[in-house]
C-alpha cells in the first residue's frame, strides 16, 4: 500500500530550483534597489514620479495580500520552475515510474541469483551438519568399544573429537537458522517485488494515456483558474497521485537494494569449506531483524522470523518461489486515484 503523503513544492527538485531563483531574485532586487536609491530619493520630489511609485507599491501590496492574485503568481512561478528543472533532470512522474520498472527488473534478476546461491550454500551446510552428526555417532561408538577394551587413551581421543564436532554443529546449526531467515525473507521480498513491478507496469500503461487526456482537456490556463477560484485541479491531483506512487516505489526499491547488499555481505562472510563464518555478517542480519517494519514485507516480516524459529515449520529448499497471482488481486495503487 502506498503512503499517500503529498510532498510540498519546496521538497521537490523543482522546489530546490525555485529556492535558488528566489534567493537570486532577492539578492538581485536588493542590489538594484541599492544602486537606484539616489534616483528614487530624487524622484520623490516630483509629484508625477511619486504618484507612479505609490501606484506600483500599492499594486505590489495588493498582490501580496490578495489570496487569488498570490495563488496565480505562485502557480505561474511553480510552473516556470518545473519547466526549467525538467530541462536537466527527470521530474515527469510517468518517466520516473518507467525508470523504476527498469531498476526493479534488474534487481529481481540479481535477487533471483542471490537466492540460488544461498540455496546452494544451505544445501552444503546441511550436508556438513549431517556428516558431522554421523562422525559424532561413529566416534562415540568407537569410544564405547575402546572403553570395553580398557583403552583409556582411545576413549579420551574419541570422546574429545565427538565433543568438538558437537560444538561445531551447534554453531553451524545456528548459522543455518540465520541463513533460513535470509532465504525466507529474500523469497518473500522477491515475490512482493514481482507484484509491485506488475502493479507499476499496469499503472504506467493505463495512467500514461489518462494523463495525456487530462493534460489535453485541462490546459495550464484552466488549471490556473481552478487554483484562483479554490477548486480542485484534476490535472494537479492526478500528478500528485502519480508522485505518491513514485515516492512509495522509491522507498521500497531503496530498501530492496539495501537488503540485497546486506545479504551479499552476509553470504560472502561464510566459508563453508572450512566451516567458519565472520561474526560481522551475523551482526548485520541480526541488526536487520531488530529494525522496524519493512516497507516491502509489511507485517509479513514478523511472521517470517517466527516461521524460521519454529522447528516444526521445515523449510523446503527445493520448493520454487511463489509466483504472484493476478486473478482476484487488486492493484495496490488504485486507491490513490479514487
Amino acid at each position: 500500500m502506498a503512503r499517500n503523503k503529498t510532498k510540498t513544492f519546496w521538497s521537490k527538485p523543482e522546489g530546490k530550483t525555485g529556492l535558488l531563483f528566489l534567493i537570486g531574485l532577492i539578492v538581485g532586487g536588493g542590489i538594484l534597489v541599492t544602486k537606484a536609491l539616489p534616483w528614487l530619493i530624487a524622484a520623490t520630489s516630483n509629484i508625477i514620479s511619486l504618484s507612479i511609485m505609490l501606484l506600483v507599491l500599492g499594486a505590489l501590496i495588493y498582490m501580496v495580500l490578495d489570496p487569488k492574485t498570490r495563488a496565480l503568481v505562485g502557480y505561474m512561478y511553480k510552473s516556470v520552475m518545473r519547466w526549467i528543472t525538467g530541462l536537466f533532470i527527470q521530474i515527469d512522474p510517468i518517466g520516473i515510474l518507467k525508470s523504476y520498472v527498469d531498476d526493479l527488473r534488474t534487481n529481481l534478476k540479481k535477487m533471483n541469483k542471490q537466492i540460488s546461491m544461498l540455496r546452494g550454500q544451505m544445501h552444503q551446510l546441511k550436508e556438513q551438519i549431517i556428516n558431522n552428526q554421523k562422525q559424532i555417532k561413529s566416534n562415540l561408538e568407537l569410544a564405547s568399544q575402546a572403553k570395553n577394551s580398557d583403552k583409556r587413551a582411545m576413549v579420551v581421543l574419541k570422546t574429545r573429537k565427538a565433543g568438538r564436532l558437537k560444538e561445531s554443529n551447534l554453531k553451524l546449526e545456528d548459522l543455518y537458522k540465520k541463513m533460513e531467515i535470509l532465504y525466507r525473507v529474500l523469497g518473500k521480498m522477491y515475490e512482493n517485488s514481482e507484484i509491485m513491478l506488475e502493479d507499476i507496469q499496469d499503472q504506467v500503461m493505463v495512467k500514461e494515456q489518462e494523463r495525456k487526456a487530462i493534460h489535453a482537456s485541462n490546459s495550464a490556463m484552466k488549471s490556473a483558474m481552478n487554483i484562483i477560484t479554490g477548486n480542485k485541479d484534476k490535472r494537479q491531483m492526478f500528478d500528485q497521485a502519480l508522485e505518491a506512487i513514485a515516492d512509495d516505489v522509491s522507498s521500497k526499491v531503496g530498501e530492496m537494494e539495501r537488503f540485497m547488499e546486506m545479504s551479499e555481505g552476509f553470504m560472502n562472510s561464510i566459508d563453508l569449506q572450512n566451516g567458519v563464518f565472520e561474526e560481522e555478517g551475523l551482526k548485520m542480519l541480526e541488526k536487520w531483524e531488530k529494525e522496524g517494519a519493512s516497507l516491502i514485507l509489511g507485517d509479513e516480516k514478523e511472521t517470517l522470523l517466527l516461521q524460521a524459529e519454529d522447528d516444526s515449520n521445515v523449510l523446503d529448499l527445493d520448493a520454487p518461489i511463489s509466483a504472484p497471482q493476478k486473478v482476484g488481486r487488486t492493484n495496490q495503487y488504485d486507491n490513490l486515484f479514487d
